[in-house]
C-alpha cells in the first residue's frame, strides 16, 4: 500500500507556505516538527469552549479542562504501553524531564566517588545535566565510544559499568548521526548489576513504536513539539518505584497535600512533580498529535521515514566533496547530517533557504561529538511523515547549486 503522502501534506496549512516565490520545502524535523490541522484545531476549540484551570474548579469547564488533560496523560501511557497512568509526568519537554530525573533523583543516589555512564553522542541535553551533577557531588563521568561510522562500541560496555555507576543515561537514537541505537542491550548489562537506565528518546517517540514494559527502562523522556503536537510540554516516564521515592522537582501549588507554615506533604504520583498552572492547551495538543500519529500508524511513519532517508544517501554523493556521517540508512532514523569541503555549513543552509529549503547547519547541540570528528559544524537535513522524494530532489540540487555558486 502507498503511503498517503499527499493527503497528509493537505493537513499541514503551513507547508502551503511560499518562501519568495519558492514552495516551502521543511527538511528540519530533528529540530522540530510542523503541526496538522486537526491539533490546531483542537487546542483552538479548548481555548473558545473549556478553557479554565485545573484540578481545583469545581464548575463544569473546569472539570472539561481537567478531563481532558487527564485524558491527554492517559493517551500518552497507552502510546508507551507504560503500566500505569500514574508514570507519566508532564513537563516542559525532554531537557526539563532529565533535569527533574537529575534533582529529584540524582541528588538522592548519586554521591562523591561514583559514576555515571553516558555515550559520546549525547545531546547537550543529556550530557550538561550530568555534568553539573558530577561537579556538585564529586562524581565522575564515563562515555560509551562510537566508532567511524556513528555506533556505539558496546564492546566496552561491561568494563564501563563498574561497582560505582549509579546511572547509565543514553540517546535512544541519536540527534546528529541518526542511529538508533541498541538500547536494550545497554537497559540488560546495566540491570544485571543493579543500574537503572535513563533514555533520551527525543528522536525516537516520533518516528518508532515503544514498548515500555519490553524496553523495562527507569526512565524516558520526550518531548511533543517533535512529535507534530506544540511546544512547552514533554513527557517524563518513570518507573513507579523511582518516581515514589523521589522528592518534588519544584514546589508551589498542586504538588501538595496539606501546607503547614514550617513544612508540607506531598501530593501522589504525577502530580507531586507537576507543581503550578500546567500547560494545559498543550496536553490537549499533544492528545490530538497522537491521534493522529495513531491513525498514520507509526510503522508506516518509520518505513516512509527510511525510504526518504536511503533514497536520499543515494543521491548525495554526486555532490562533490560531501561527505556524510553515521551509518547505513537501515539502522538510522530519517535523518542525515553531512558537509561539502571548503564551504561552511551556515553558508549552504542560507544558499538552500533562497529555495525555500529548511535545513539545520550547526554543531546540533552535540559539540563534543563534532569535536571528536575534527568538525566545527555540519548540514542536518531531516524528514518526517509530510516530506517526498520530490523534496529530496529539490534539496540535491540546491546543493549542487550551492557548490557551483562556491566554486566558481
Amino acid at each position: 500500500m502507498t503511503f498517503p503522502t499527499e493527503k497528509i501534506r493537505s493537513d499541514f496549512p503551513i507547508l502551503k507556505r511560499k518562501i519568495g516565490s519558492k514552495a516551502l520545502v521543511y527538511l528540519d524535523n530533528a529540530a522540530s516538527s510542523q503541526k496538522p490541522k486537526q491539533v490546531i484545531e483542537a487546542m483552538d476549540a479548548f481555548y473558545q469552549s473549556s478553557y479554565a484551570n485545573i484540578h481545583r474548579g469545581i464548575y463544569t469547564i473546569a472539570e472539561e479542562a481537567t478531563e481532558l488533560y487527564e485524558n491527554a496523560r492517559k493517551s500518552v501511557a497507552r502510546f508507551l504501553n507504560a503500566a500505569s497512568e500514574s508514570e507519566i509526568v508532564f513537563t516542559r519537554g525532554t531537557t526539563e524531564g532529565i533535569n527533574l530525573v537529575r534533582f529529584a533523583w540524582g541528588r538522592k543516589n548519586i554521591e562523591e566517588g561514583d559514576e555515571i555512564l553516558l555515550t559520546e553522542m549525547e545531546h547537550h541535553s543529556n550530557l550538561v545535566p550530568w555534568q553539573l551533577l558530577a561537579q556538585e557531588k564529586g562524581a565522575t563521568l564515563k562515555f560509551i565510544p562510537f566508532d567511524a561510522q556513528g555506533r556505539l562500541q558496546l564492546d566496552r560496555l561491561d568494563s564501563l559499568l563498574t561497582p560505582k555507576t549509579k546511572l547509565a543515561a543514553c540517546a535512544f537514537a541519536s540527534n546528529t548521526f541518526g542511529t538508533i541505537n541498541p538500547v536494550e542491550k545497554i537497559i540488560a548489562a546495566a540491570h544485571a548489576k543493579g543500574i537503572p537506565v535513563l533514555l533520551d528518546a527525543a528522536q525516537a517517540v516520533p518516528h518508532f513504536k515503544i514498548d515500555l514494559q519490553k524496553l523495562d527502562c527507569d526512565f524516558l523522556a520526550f518531548s511533543s513539539h517533535k512529535m507534530l503536537g506544540p511546544t512547552g510540554i514533554g513527557v517524563l516516564y518513570g518507573k513507579k518505584r523511582h518516581l515514589e521515592k523521589m522528592d518534588p522537582f519544584l514546589g508551589g501549588g498542586e504538588m501538595i497535600k496539606k501546607v503547614e507554615w514550617d513544612h508540607a506533604t506531598w501530593n501522589d504520583i504525577p502530580w507531586k512533580f507537576e507543581a503550578g498552572t500546567q500547560s494545559i492547551a498543550e496536553a490537549v495538543g499533544l492528545h490530538a498529535a497522537i491521534q493522529y500519529l495513531n491513525h498514520v500508524e507509526l510503522d508506516k511513519i518509520f518505513e516512509h521515514d527510511q525510504s526518504l532517508v536511503r533514497y536520499c544517501m543515494e543521491r548525495l554523493p554526486e555532490i562533490d566533496g560531501l561527505t556524510m556521517y553515521g551509518p547505513p540508512a537501515h539502522e538510522r532514523t530519517g535523518l542525515i547530517a553531512f558537509s561539502i569541503r571548503d564551504i561552511h555549513p551556515h553558508d549552504i543552509a542560507a544558499v538552500l533557504d533562497r529555495n525555500g529549503i529548511c535545513v539545520r547547519a550547526g554543531h546540533h547541540c552535540t559539540q563534543p561529538l563534532h569535536r571528536k570528528l575534527g568538525l566545527e559544524a555540519t548540514v542536518r537535513a531531516s524528514f518526517y511523515l509530510y516530506n517526498t522524494k520530490e523534496e529530496v530532489d529539490l534539496l540535491v540540487d540546491g546543493l549542487k547549486d550551492t557548490v557551483k555558486l562556491f566554486r566558481k
